[in-house]
């Protein structure tokens, strides 16, 4: 055989990966990326899956739009097209077109900021947010709850009322917003929190702990109820509009009792006074009564021992029934009150938070701190991702984007589609589940 055919074979080596060091960078810290995404979401899977049933925040009670995270999630599918028709329009060398694209793109990842500022400023707006302990967000209706919520109103309603006596010393008012909201204060303390308070320690059998939850409870409704949708939400919804209709038939039968018994305390505490003024000696006859006290002291320096000792019982049996009178007058007022109030909360589905913002009124959502602090950290550094990109986005527009930036256009590519790929992964945890 011919020694031609076994000759040594030879084999070229190339002196590194099949990558350029721009791209094999780009994969190591992409690496590093996914791992730290990958501790973040397995973190939150773990609280989000391992909470009781029922106690974690559904979508809809922190105001998340399920249809705002689709158009999101499109938005930023869709850069993910227009970055790849960059590089390839800047592979043909067709350098215009290719700056169209990479301009679209980065329109697009500033339509995915502005919603995403939107939806944190309806998070902002409605008190959820990250604070410790924790920001209006309480996890439980409780008597701490109701204690928070009366700090907050009273706190604000103090600064009125400071503010309000300093603009009288110098003969001026407060505005007319400001005169309503202290109007508004003084109403939800006494018609929410102080009859709640009542319900919950007053009225409540001892050791009765389902009556005291349940007021406390109806005062957490009243200020953030959170249905969930579907025919279930309108049931949990008509059921309490249910209770405030059978909370107000009570009121008003009770207004009606005591209405009667006032009355009864009127009359009796009347013919008192004509039993007094029937021991009174002529010369004590005037147009005008005297005052009670001066009454007394009258009537003891002009009448003999026996007639000033009855004169003093019936003195005292009218002071009796004339503090009662006062404390039924102060009753009804506040039953009175609490009607208006009811009304008010069968007007408003949405709750008293709903309607008065600048109160900033705690709520009750289970597990919301928790929640708030998993979402603003992962969205939060997505975005942060996002406004990366979009920096690396206006550097590359500031070049021709030929053939030879492809290169570029490739590595900003697969960083763009990493942060697609993680949005991806976000969007149905927070959103749908």
């Amino acid at each position: 055989m011919s020694h031609a055919h076994h000759a040594a074979v030879k084999l070229h080596y190339q002196p590194a990966l099949p990558l350029g060091r721009g791209k094999l960078c780009l994969w190591l810290f992409l690496s590093t990326e996914i791992m730290f995404f990958a501790g973040l979401i397995a973190t939150y899977i773990v609280l989000r899956f391992g909470a009781p049933p029922g106690t974690w925040p559904t979508p809809h009670e922190v105001h998340l739009q399920e249809n705002v995270g689709a158009f999101n999630t499109f938005v930023l599918i869709f850069s993910s097209v227009t970055i790849v028709l960059a590089l390839e329009a800047s592979k043909q060398n067709k350098a215009g077109l290719s700056k169209l694209w990479m301009i679209i793109t980065f329109a697009l990842g500033s339509v995915f900021l502005g919603v995403k500022a939107y939806e944190y400023n309806e998070k902002f707006k409605h008190g959820i947010f990250p604070t410790k302990p924790h920001s209006r967000i309480y996890e439980k209706a409780d008597l701490y709850y109701v204690q928070g919520v009366r700090m907050s109103l009273a706190s604000q309603r103090d600064k009125l009322v400071a503010k309000q006596a300093g603009l009288q010393q110098q003969n001026k008012t407060l505005s007319e917003p400001e005169s309503q909201k202290l109007v508004v204060l003084n109403d939800l303390l006494t018609n929410l929190v102080q009859w709640t308070e009542l319900r919950a320690v007053r009225d409540a059998p001892e050791g009765d702990q389902i009556a005291r939850r349940l007021a406390i409870d109806k005062m957490a409704k009243a200020i953030y109820p959170h249905w969930v949708l579907g025919k279930q939400g309108e049931e949990a919804e008509h059921m309490y509009v249910a209770s405030l209709d059978d909370e107000k038939r009570q009121i008003e039968r009770s207004l009606a009792s005591l209405e009667q018994q006032r009355g009864d305390l009127q009359r009796q505490r009347d013919a008192l006074r004509g039993d007094l003024d029937k021991l009174q000696p002529p010369k004590a006859a005037t147009t005008q009564r005297p005052e009670i006290g001066a009454l007394f002291v009258a009537l003891q320096d002009q009448q003999p021992a026996s007639s000033a000792e009855q004169q003093t019982k019936l003195l005292g049996e009218i002071g009796r029934l004339e503090e009662r009178i006062q404390a039924a007058d102060a009753e009804q007022k506040r039953m009175q009150g609490r009607v208006a109030l009811i009304d008010e909360l069968k007007e408003e589905p949405h709750g008293l938070a709903h309607k008065y913002p600048n109160l900033y009124l705690p709520m009750v959502i289970p597990s919301g701190n928790m929640w708030a602090s998993t979402y603003f950290l992962l969205t939060g550094f997505h975005a942060i991702h996002v406004i990366v990109g979009l920096i690396a986005f206006v550097l590359v527009l500031l070049y021709k984007l030929d053939h030879t930036k492809a290169h570029i256009i490739e590595n900003i590519g697969l960083y763009w589609h990493f942060v697609d790929l993680v949005w991806i992964f976000l969007f149905p945890l927070l959103y749908l589940f």
